[in-house]
């Protein structure tokens, strides 16, 4: 069967699920986008966990700007949380979480969030479903796209899919949503990426290779047949059984009745196991809250702040297994909600429709703290007033897609569509190797003299075309641009002048198309 006719099909018969602890699973074919995360997962080992907070979070009581209380108070008191209740944080005494959230608060005591302020993009949408679409698309207000920001270039890296998949060479599936649904962030250009992988109902019929029962009658003997060949026809089935028989969760923080802590206790598990995913989807539910977001007697409890409690002992829960688990170094999470909520409250004890929201994002790799500042709230804010943009929400991709999976520009300003500042959310060179290898063959060598007071050769080798050397300090932060020039394959010499580098520790990179490569010098005086 051709490739085109076999995806039309999937499309048209939409998309098979497993469910995995009674949850759907739903596994997505791959792009050259997906390929590329994934040979970065293999290189560095590191996976990104998205969360979808539906309906529109309200930042302001999620993330409290302290300075503005009195403001705020004017704007909003029938829905906010009181000044003595707000959680503080270390490093500032500007800005709070709602009290719910102890589990996040203590994640980011210890290091290990990053919160991006005032995140939106130009000419902001107020309908769910377009707020929503520009968020997985990537694109701006005014542009409608076919394929999500995941879903860019189709088969490149995978000739002749899905004939041959899986195979010895890739045998994970690339992405994994958790839960109903499926990401238009996966989707392609032309037809929907989503591929059938199995219709077993539970994370046990994965793991012993059974099916639901059926009627002990003939209709439900020949029921249980087709349950078992579906089951073993599924692409990925196997690879996600092994996994799951690989690792149990070790977190005893998990909560109940929480669906987020359900999907993100299943993500660690199979990330534990060995699946080589890079990208995995959860979501929670909820957050449109146009009526009693609070309750009325007290403004720390209601819709609102259970929804953020669920948030937070699911993400601390899961970091926690992680941790105890060792694979919290390779892993990132980052929420988003296709957008915020309005400064002004309104009569329902509730908020509506607004624009900029922040954005958490968590792993040990981040560079912890708050980017940007505090919105200022009016002194008479009205229902016309909204929170401005700080911050495009495309430089947050452009973050995990360069900092955190290592994507070269120029394959970064094709999947993002235009060029947009990457954000420091992330160390970039947490868990760098000393030395990265292509084809076997070292890229960087150790630089001589080191340390050096003057002048040091650095010797590199590229695989031939556009070639880029970065000096950078410890945080990550550029100091130098080195070299940006096309080179032909092979290895080369640079010697590198101090001029006025203060003495100490830096790291300097090479990026070569998707291969990349860092390693320490030292200057002394």
């Amino acid at each position: 069967m051709k490739r085109r006719n076999f995806l039309r099909i999937g499309s048209a018969a939409g998309i098979a699920v497993a469910l995995v602890n009674h949850l759907p699973v739903r596994v997505f074919a791959s792009n050259p986008l997906l390929s590329l995360l994934k040979n970065q997962s293999q290189q560095n080992g590191r996976v990104i966990v998205v969360i979808q907070l539906n309906g529109g979070n309200d930042g302001l009581n999620t993330l409290i700007p302290l300075d503005q209380y009195p403001a705020l108070s004017a704007a909003r008191s029938n829905i906010l949380i009181p000044q003595n209740k707000v959680l503080g944080m270390d490093g500032t005494l500007l800005t709070g979480l709602h009290p719910s959230m102890t589990g996040i608060r203590t994640m980011f005591n210890s290091g290990i969030v990053n919160i991006i302020q005032g995140v939106s993009y130009p000419n902001p949408n107020f309908s769910h479903f377009r707020a929503t679409d520009i968020w997985l698309t990537a694109s701006d207000a005014n542009q409608y796209l076919d394929s999500g920001w995941l879903g860019r270039y189709l088969s490149a890296d995978y000739p002749g899919f899905p004939t041959g998949y899986p195979n010895a060479t890739n045998p994970d599936p690339p992405a994994i949503q958790i839960g109903t649904g499926v990401s238009t962030a996966l989707q392609g250009p032309q037809v929907s990426m989503g591929m059938a992988i199995t219709d077993i109902s539970t994370f046990y019929n994965i793991i012993n290779g059974t099916v639901d029962p059926s009627p002990s009658t003939p209709a439900g003997h020949e029921l249980t047949f087709l349950r078992y060949i579906a089951q073993q026809t599924q692409q990925y089935n196997t690879a996600i059984r092994n996994a799951a028989q690989q690792a149990t969760n070790l977190s005893s923080l998990y909560p109940s009745n929480n669906s987020l802590s359900d999907q993100l206790k299943i993500v660690a598990r199979l990330i534990a196991g060995g699946l080589e995913t890079p990208v995995y989807f959860v979501n929670l539910g909820g957050f449109d809250t146009h009526s009693a977001q609070v309750d009325v007697t007290d403004h720390t409890a209601g819709t609102h702040a259970n929804l953020l409690n669920k948030l937070s002992e699911a993400v601390f829960a899961f970091f926690d297994d992680c941790r105890l688990l060792s694979i919290d170094k390779k892993v990132a999470a980052m929420t988003f909600s296709e957008f915020g909520r309005r400064i002004i409250s309104n009569g329902s004890n509730g908020t509506d429709h607004g624009t900029a929201e922040p954005v958490f994002v968590f792993s040990p790799g981040v560079n912890p703290g708050i980017l940007g500042n505090n919105p200022v709230i009016p002194a008479n804010a009205t229902a016309s007033n909204n929170l401005p943009m700080e911050y495009d929400f495309r430089s947050v991709y452009a973050a995990v897609l360069a900092d955190w999976f290592g994507i070269a520009p120029a394959e970064l300003n094709t999947i993002l569509l235009q060029d947009f500042p990457v954000l420091p959310v992330f160390n970039k060179t947490w868990g760098i190797n000393p030395v990265a290898q292509t084809s076997g063959n070292g890229m960087l060598q150790k630089n001589y003299p080191n340390p050096f007071s003057d002048t040091t050769t650095i010797v590199f080798t590229t695989p031939g075309g556009m070639t880029t050397l970065e000096l950078s300090d410890l945080s990550g932060q550029p100091v130098r641009e080195l070299v940006k020039q096309a080179y032909p394959a092979g290895t080369f010499h640079l010697t590198v002048a101090r001029e006025g580098l203060p003495a100490g520790t830096y790291i300097y990179s090479i990026r070569s198309g998707s291969a990349r490569a860092s390693m320490k010098l030292v200057v002394v005086d």
